[in-house]
């Protein structure tokens, strides 16, 4: 599927990547991915969602991309690893890099929790060029992942169902999406997953840091939030990991 004509909710099959890189190297990266990595990924009919800058890690790039099912997935990752564009430019891409295997393979939390793209235009590699993206994109996405024990993920979606997501619309957050871990047979093995892994994944978007701010801040004194947060502590099996992130020029999701 082309993000281009996409006109609905993306695939259900999602890929979280985080690249742990060289340090100094995320810039060379991004502008290497931006150019190359985007066009060219879609046309196997994959969809690349969005690129991040971790805004607490510095040598850290995230992304996401979208498959119809996990046999399209197979198809197009062989396609394009096995193609002239990946040939071209790995070795330049691999050279950033200290670790690309922190992957989580995931699917929507429930009917509708999906990203919805409908309407989001991608700026091309040209125009992106004449973009400063630090300048231009003052807000940033965040992506809370809960890791969760084996079969408690249902329970912890209804429960932020119920009771998160009006908090969140009540302070004017937007909930981009929610997933869960997608437990089918890696069907691309030459690139790992953290297949144990069982999680929950929330991904809010901000207009800037002055909201931020103030979410958090409503959020603390709430007490149906600290309610509910203590809930969902007691079936996690480690503290939730917070992923504070800001777009590339070419990102579709922001």
């Amino acid at each position: 599927m082309n993000a281009a004509g996409n006109t609905s909710r993306v695939a259900p099959v999602l890929e979280l990547r985080q690249y742990t890189l060289k340090p100094g190297q995320r810039e060379t990266l991004i502008a290497l991915f931006d150019r190359e990595f985007v066009e060219t990924q879609e046309a196997t009919g994959m969809t690349v969602i969005g690129q991040f800058r971790d805004l607490d890690r510095p040598d850290m790039f995230v992304w996401l991309r979208g498959f119809e099912d996990m046999e399209a997935r197979k198809e197009a990752l062989g396609a394009f690893y096995g193609g002239p564009v990946w040939a071209a430019h790995r070795d330049a891409a691999n050279a950033t890099m200290i670790d690309s295997d922190d992957v989580l393979l995931l699917k929507p939390a429930w009917q509708g929790a999906g990203f919805d793209l409908s309407g989001l235009q991608r700026l091309t590699a040209v125009e992106a060029e004449s973009v400063s993206d630090r300048g231009r994109l003052a807000g940033f996405v965040e992506i809370s992942i809960h890791h969760l024990r084996p079969g408690a993920e249902g329970g912890f979606a209804a429960r932020f169902q119920a009771e998160i997501i009006p908090q969140l619309a009540a302070n004017g957050i937007r909930l981009l999406g929610a997933f869960v871990s997608e437990h089918a047979e890696n069907t691309f093995p030459r690139l790992p997953v953290r297949a144990a892994d069982n999680v929950f994944i929330a991904v809010t978007g901000f207009d800037d840091g002055d909201v931020h701010a103030s979410y958090r801040a409503a959020l603390a004194a709430s007490p149906a939030w600290r309610a509910a947060r203590e809930a969902m502590t007691a079936v996690s099996t480690r503290p939730a990991e917070t992923l504070r992130l800001t777009p590339t020029a070419r990102s579709l999701l922001r």
